[in-house]
């Protein structure tokens, strides 16, 4: 594959990957959590519970941004704070069980947005995607 053949097909496959994420973000809609606090409380279902300077990290905002959507989070039940084990100065931030309840159905609603849609292909088309998707993980690495 040249290089130009390649390139397209990053573009090819960014374009799809956005329109991928649009789509299935509708979902989110009825979680009545706003993106950036879904975003924040899928780090930390999926990542475990973080300080504040690695969940604003991990999100790609300031500090005093990641603090206004913590607020949020624990005023809503969805977060909590916990003392560091290790250094009692130190705050963990943490998805309460509510807060993974609501991620994990939010999550079970985009899959199950997404499945209607590959229903809709043929055999063969859905085990192209199949293995196109574990060589996008293995690429991804």
């Amino acid at each position: 594959m040249s290089d130009a053949q390649l390139h397209a097909m990053a573009g090819g496959l960014h374009s799809a990957a956005i329109r991928l994420l649009r789509m299935v973000r509708r979902e989110d809609r009825h979680t009545g959590i706003s993106p950036p606090r879904l975003s924040a409380l899928s780090v930390l279902v999926f990542g475990g519970p973080k300080s504040l300077a690695e969940l604003a990290a991990a999100e790609e905002v300031t500090a005093p941004t990641m603090s206004r959507i913590v607020e949020g989070l624990v005023a809503d039940g969805l977060a909590t704070r916990e003392a560091d084990r290790g250094d009692r100065r130190k705050v963990r931030i943490a998805a309460s069980d509510e807060g993974r309840r609501r991620l994990e159905a939010a999550r079970e609603r985009r899959v199950r947005t997404l499945a209607a849609r590959l229903g809709r292909l043929g055999e063969s088309e859905r085990r192209a995607l199949a293995r196109g998707a574990e060589v996008l993980e293995r690429a991804l690495r």
